[in-house]
């Protein structure tokens, strides 16, 4: 139901000879109430709710299993209507619960380090496919008595901005007062860096706070780590960011993930920081998480920390990101990549 505009599913509806105005009752009943099926929806008439039943469903994606870690963080692995899988991510913190989206199965931008790209972009997903992950997790939160998430970031499997489309349309489901309902300043995309998605973003005033992931300050280790750099180069992504946060008057953040040995010197730090000084920018510092099949190795608690310190003395705002979730496949597309591995091999997918 959620792949319908209102006017489409009016449309349906007064097919099935209903009037106008249960539309609405049906749209806040599975997007603001969050109903996973019509016989939770208690306060339409039992007829109406055998009738929609029969021929709509609330959600056109399933939960197929969560994984729990021990620091609260929980990892929901979405099957679509073509059985593919993507993940979301509910990460609760005192009172804020961040729930981190999908966008696309796989990933067609194959950052170094990162495993939703290692077997590249396999489709990307609809509006409501994205949207819907924000469904489930409130669900999730509801069953486990904690409120309704407070944040959304577009920061799983794969790159929004090359998914521009379904990618807006999803940010107005999730805004729609009378749907979902989020406000823009709890919405964060995160991006590579694509400038022309960049500038959409900013024209067609959506003013959801950004996201940049540079991970490196000069173009020669940003090539190594992120191939779309070669199209771009660090200067021009920097520039586009300074002007989103400009012209949006959303602070920006450069996301950074620190690699031992490849992107955490004194140096870099320093160049770092010339990008992100005397503007609207923050830097969230995020150690790498161990990925099988990834030649890459976390730098240690003092080398962080001493990065760290450079970008402070500067005045950069930074935030060293704690680690949530190591014992659940913790990094972003690691827990697809896994059920997928273990479909084609004929063992059991990862289990509640």
């Amino acid at each position: 139901m959620t792949a319908l505009a209102p006017e489409e599913l009016e449309a349906r509806l007064a097919a099935l000879g209903l009037p106008r105005y249960r539309a609405r009752q049906v749209r806040d009943a599975v997007l603001r109430r969050g109903a996973r099926s019509f016989e939770e929806a208690t306060d339409l008439p039992r007829d109406l709710r055998e009738r929609l039943g029969r021929d709509l469903r609330p959600r056109a994606t399933a939960v197929e299993s969560v994984l729990r870690s021990s620091d609260g963080t929980a990892k929901l692995l979405v099957r679509l209507d073509d059985g593919r899988r993507v993940e979301t991510v509910v990460i609760p913190e005192g009172r804020r619960t961040t729930v981190c989206v999908s966008t696309e199965v796989g990933c067609p931008v194959r950052c170094a380090f990162c495993a939703s790209g290692l077997e590249g972009l396999v489709r990307p997903l609809a509006a409501h496919e994205i949207a819907e992950q924000y469904l489930h997790a409130r669900s999730l939160c509801a069953d486990d008595g904690i409120g309704a998430p407070t944040n959304v970031v577009l920061m799983g499997m794969g790159e929004p901005l090359l998914n521009f489309d379904a990618t807006a349309a999803a940010l107005r489901l999730l805004r729609d007062r009378s749907g979902i309902g989020l406000g823009a300043r709890r919405i964060t995309l995160s991006t590579v860096g694509i400038l022309e998605g960049m500038e959409r973003l900013r024209a067609e005033g959506h003013k959801i706070n950004l996201a940049v992931s540079l991970h490196a300050p000069d173009d020669a280790t940003r090539d190594r780590l992120v191939p779309l750099n070669a199209r771009t180069g660090v200067a021009r992504v920097v520039e586009a960011a300074r002007r989103y946060a400009k012209e949006s008057g959303r602070d920006v953040t450069f996301e950074y993930v620190l690699l031992a040995g490849v992107n955490d010197s004194d140096e870099q730090a320093e160049a770092l920081a010339g990008h992100a000084a005397g503007a609207h920018i923050n830097v969230n510092l995020i150690p790498f998480n161990r990925v099988e099949g990834i030649p890459f190795h976390p730098p240690s608690p003092e080398r962080v920390e001493a990065f760290a310190a450079r970008l402070r003395r500067r005045r950069v705002p930074v935030h060293v990101r704690r680690r949530r979730g190591d014992d659940i496949a913790a990094a972003c597309g690691q827990l697809r990549l896994e059920a997928e591995r273990a479909g084609r091999a004929g063992r059991a997918a990862p289990e509640v």
